[in-house]
């Protein structure tokens, strides 16, 4: 089994989209018309600080990872926000989503990001097991109004 971690290039929206629909079905989301569309086209857009790295095993997109940096006050430097992660069924406990969330830091730290940071349900137990082993629970809540 060949395991790589790269980029996903604007030819390849076939092979993400059904990733990105299975990330936002777990979490019960639907987004408004043309959101995808935009988002999609925020990964391809040098000037936009938005990221998408594939994982693909032997050949094939089998999970993503999409992250944005974004400023704080605290620091002068970005801050990392992995915002989705997914791996698709078939190739759940092959270690892609650790892998991926590697080259998140990976890229995070050579782009000069102080932090990586995400969020995930209290409830999704399977991923916290392995969050647990590879970062430190800020023992934050969230809050959020929605407009």
């Amino acid at each position: 089994m060949a395991v790589e971690i790269r980029p996903v290039g604007p030819d390849e929206r076939d092979a993400w989209e059904p990733l990105w629909n299975g990330y936002l079905d777990f979490y019960q989301a639907t987004l408004t018309p043309g959101t995808s569309d935009v988002t999609w086209g925020r990964f391809h857009d040098p000037a936009e600080p938005m990221y998408l790295l594939g994982g693909y095993v032997d050949g094939k997109l089998t999970g993503i990872v999409q992250f944005l940096y974004h400023r704080s006050c605290w620091t002068a430097g970005d801050y990392c926000y992995l915002q989705d992660l997914f791996v698709a069924d078939s190739a759940r406990g092959l270690g892609l989503g650790r892998k991926l969330i590697e080259a998140v830091y990976d890229r995070a730290k050579a782009d000069g990001c102080s932090r990586v940071h995400w969020l995930t349900q209290t409830s999704n137990a399977t991923a916290r097991l392995l969050y647990d082993r590879i970062a430190d629970d800020s023992g934050f809540m969230q809050y959020r109004k929605l407009f």
